[in-house]
């Protein structure tokens, strides 16, 4: 079943045509990973996916982008059902200025839940998905920035699944990592797409390979090659993709 289907998407930032007749078909409970070079456009595309974009001025979208069927730039799509169904996790951690506990309850009770014990056992839930639970279950009531950056970047994920929803987009979510705290970050990817389907943006080739089904690789706004991640890594269709992946250039 496929989760995303965008279709010749071409987005502008003004006058600035920042991605260029993308299409691309993502299935459920798989990792795609977008590699390229910095400026290449996948971190604007995968904004798109959760209408970030949105929030900046004079930006302009072409094309249909589904999500589980739904065109999510329909003019009666509601922004804020959309990124319940469409979480997102940031290249640095970002947890509110509140408890471990509320970090994660936070979603829950701006959507009006009301019900603590469904509260909690959310919380619980989520910090387990987010391999985090056996680290702060003792101390849920302290700060979030007590957390190390490993684990705070495991809290804003378990933040994202929270409010169960059904894709994950993680923009570099281990680029600001040592390397422990990204291997458990990569494992948790590995964990987590039972679940839910995850789009990761990464610079690291090495995590790409490691923890994605799909790779795409963006070169100046262009998709230039999508396909499995061990074809990619192994015999691109591309010299561009072959030259990227080898270091030749990017």
């Amino acid at each position: 079943m496929l989760t995303i289907d965008a279709k010749n998407v071409d987005f502008y930032y003004s006058e600035f045509h920042a991605l260029k007749n993308i299409s691309l078909e993502v299935e459920q409970n798989k990792v795609v990973a977008f590699i390229g070079p910095s400026g290449c456009g996948k971190s604007t595309f995968l904004r798109l996916m959760n209408r970030m974009n949105d929030l900046i001025d004079g930006t302009r979208m072409t094309g249909s982008l589904l999500v589980e069927g739904e065109d999510i730039y329909a003019p009666n799509v509601r922004v804020d059902e959309l990124r319940k169904k469409v979480g997102m996790v940031f290249q640095k951690p970002n947890p509110f200025p509140k408890s471990i506990f509320e970090n994660i309850a936070y979603g829950l009770r701006v959507n009006g839940i009301k019900d603590n014990s469904f509260i909690e056992q959310r919380v619980v839930e989520s910090l387990k998905s987010a391999a985090l639970w056996d680290e702060v279950k003792d101390k849920l009531k302290k700060s979030a920035f007590a957390l190390s950056g490993g684990q705070q970047q495991r809290l804003c994920i378990a933040r994202a699944l929270a409010i169960s929803p059904k894709v994950v987009l993680m923009d570099e979510p281990a680029s600001a990592l040592d390397p422990i705290s990204t291997a458990k970050i990569e494992e948790l990817i590995y964990e987590l797409k039972k679940d839910y389907t995850i789009i990761i943006v990464t610079h690291n080739m090495q995590q790409a390979s490691r923890v994605s089904d799909k790779t795409a690789y963006f070169y100046l706004g262009e998709l230039v090659e999508f396909d499995d991640t061990t074809r990619i890594f192994t015999n691109p269709q591309k010299l561009s993709t072959q030259n990227y992946i080898t270091g030749r250039f990017g």
